[in-house]
């Protein structure tokens, strides 16, 4: 008998608890089932320290059945690499120390994390504390197309000192005892700014086609691969859209897009996780796969899908303050019976409500709280 087959009817409580607590296996890690918790950044780091808020923050979302939590994007030890003083580090001792306390709190709840490391690249402005004596540096100084160059464009010594900064992060992790680490390549922070032809705008061989833009992205997977133990999962995250144009696009086709993703995945990915604003939008004509599917058919890879989980508001109006109303998620467990990718990160919803994987797994979604931007201030 399939899973399908053994899966109750659409709309019943037990489906979803049937269908989200499958294991799944990353590498090394399994997953106790198929919910993670999206990355999110919260600004609760000052000096860039994890607090025992965070600890708390994210031992509460494992405690209620998170099966895999990937933190917050936490900057790597480069000196360009960040622009906040409170958004947490990946790199100093006391910074490690406040990481540690966290996972020791997610294994003790039984959950399994993995830390987003990040390097923001030209979203960084010039002159700001307390980075301030750094430059803003990207593939060609570019925040976005059609403007002047803001930033440096980086050297060869620059991008062998990026790439040196997350392998040193990933041995970190693995030594912390991370479950394994997810290398943000998305939303035209640094790593999307070498792969968007946009911002991208090299002559040497970091830039041009769309192979040869993958090349950054492809030396970071390859030192961290090199820098852990070869069971410890890498995931790579990766978008289409950005921050600076939510309409961009890395590839147009299908045949386009694993151009991309095949270099980066022969690097030593071991899962992508395809970031979407809407997870049940299809990516190219003639399918009905998103993202995260075509990601999955492309490269055989295991893939995180993500995207507005449980809510049907646009983010932008939720932010601010119109709110989103709950969205059923019976199309989700359809995709995930088929297979369409392998696990479902879910943001909003879950920093809303903290029980959100219990209350699913549980046959309780009657209980779930709609999202409000304008009570996050008080959520933990």
């Amino acid at each position: 008998m399939t899973v399908a087959d053994a899966t109750p009817p659409a709309g019943t409580p037990d489906r979803a608890a049937q269908v989200l607590s499958r294991p799944v296996r990353l590498n090394g890690l399994t997953v106790p089932n198929r919910v993670a918790m999206a990355p999110m950044t919260r600004m609760f780091s000052p000096g860039g320290i994890p607090t025992d808020d965070v600890v708390g923050y994210y031992a509460r979302r494992a405690d209620a059945g998170v099966g895999l939590i990937i933190t917050e994007g936490t900057y790597v030890g480069h000196d360009s690499a960040g622009q906040s003083d409170s958004v947490p580090r990946f790199h100093g001792e006391e910074q490690l120390a406040g990481w540690k306390k966290v996972v020791d709190a997610v294994h003790a709840a039984s959950g399994t994390i993995m830390p987003q490391l990040w390097h923001i690249g030209m979203v960084r402005r010039a002159g700001e504390p307390p980075f301030a004596d750094a430059a803003p540096m990207g593939p060609s100084g570019l925040y976005k197309p059609g403007i002047e160059p803001t930033g440096e464009a980086m050297t060869q010594s620059d991008i062998d000192e990026v790439v040196a900064a997350f392998a040193q992060a990933a041995a970190d992790a693995e030594r912390l005892g991370f479950d394994g680490v997810e290398l943000h390549g998305a939303h035209g922070y640094l790593i999307d700014q070498f792969l968007w032809e946009g911002t991208n705008r090299r002559t040497d061989a970091y830039g041009g086609s769309a192979v040869a833009r993958t090349k950054f992205a492809a030396e970071i997977v390859a030192a961290v691969r090199a820098a852990v133990s070869p069971s410890f999962p890498v995931l790579f995250r990766y978008s289409q859209w950005k921050q600076q144009d939510y309409t961009a696009r890395l590839a147009e086709t299908p045949e386009e897009l694993e151009s991309i993703l095949a270099p980066i995945a022969a690097a030593g990915v071991d899962a992508f996780h395809a970031s979407t604003r809407r997870y049940w939008l299809p990516e190219f004509e003639g399918s009905d796969l998103n993202l995260a599917g075509w990601t999955k058919k492309l490269t055989g890879r295991p893939v995180i899908s993500v995207g507005s989980v449980g809510l049907d508001g646009e983010f932008i109006k939720a932010f601010q303050g119109e709110g989103s109303s709950l969205r059923g998620i019976d199309d989700l467990l359809d995709r995930l019976e088929n297979d369409e990718f392998d696990l479902i990160a879910v943001g909003r919803a879950l920093l809303q409500d903290p029980q959100w994987a219990a209350k699913v797994l549980s046959g309780r979604a009657g209980e779930l709280r709609s999202y409000d931007a304008a009570s996050l201030q008080t959520l933990s």
